[in-house]
């Protein structure tokens, strides 16, 4: 599969759904509290999404086994695609909160940390070092850089931190597809792979562990954990290469800030 450049149009749609995506993030921040239920939360999305936004939960049914929720919530040890459950959330976890609503043929993607109550300041640590992450990896976007210098950007980050990468799962092209090439590592050589060009369009989300790197996948097909059961963190942005460097289209429109 070749990467898609998207034509003004197109780009302007994608903006659209960024958009509604970040809208979606800030509306259920007000939720995340001690005794909430994940399930509760992703009810909460799929009625916004839907009901609000006029779109759709694009992760519902999606893959194979079908993932079964509009949303996922990654909480403490859970790396990625935590399924929402009846677990009350408790003082002190960690929840990573990944959104990706679908309208007129386009997608919008986006997570962000949660803090649940007051949390300890090693989570919170952890928290703050996988978003600069994140951004140290948007930071090395523009015309002629490499994927590899993205992926760098962010494993140096994490990796001076004394945090490790993991390197099963990565960010991804998007546009009418809600996953499409390229593949976004988030480790990496300078000068390396791909060379970037305007109109493209991809998330840039590090998962970074406080222990080592290695995972393994539930029995459910989804749910992936640190196997050491060290937390983990996520955040994700949708970017768009531009002319002169790149454009984040998941910025919060609560905070204006990425």
């Amino acid at each position: 599969m070749a990467v898609i450049i998207k034509t003004a149009e197109e780009i302007e749609k994608m903006r659209e759904l960024g958009r509604l995506a970040a809208e979606a993030l800030d509306y259920i921040g007000q939720f995340v509290k001690p005794g909430v239920t994940t399930n509760e939360l992703d009810k909460l999305i799929y009625d916004y999404h839907t009901e609000v936004q006029g779109g759709y939960p694009a992760p519902l049914n999606y893959g194979n086994p079908p993932y079964p929720k509009s949303c996922c919530t990654s909480v403490n040890h859970v790396i990625c695609h935590g399924i929402p459950d009846d677990k009350p959330l408790k003082n002190g976890d960690i929840l990573n909160i990944d959104v990706t609503i679908k309208k007129d043929g386009f997608h919008g993607d986006s997570s962000r940390m949660f803090a649940v109550g007051k949390i300890s300041p090693h989570a919170q640590r952890l928290i703050d070092v996988t978003h600069q992450s994140m951004m140290a990896g948007i930071e090395a976007v523009k015309p002629g850089a490499t994927l590899g210098d993205v992926g760098y950007a962010c494993q140096q980050v994490a990796e001076n931190a004394g945090y490790s990468v993991v390197q099963e799962f990565c960010g991804h092209g998007i546009g009418r597809g809600f996953h499409e090439e390229p593949q976004i590592l988030h480790y990496g050589r300078k000068g390396q792979g791909l060379v970037l060009q305007p109109g493209m369009i991809f998330t840039v989300e590090p998962m970074i562990n406080q222990g080592k790197r290695h995972l393994r996948i539930l029995a459910d097909g989804w749910t992936v954990v640190t196997k050491d059961r060290s937390l983990s963190a996520q955040w994700e942005h949708e970017v768009l290469v531009t002319e002169t460097g790149y454009e984040i289209l998941t910025i919060s429109p609560q905070t204006g800030k990425p």
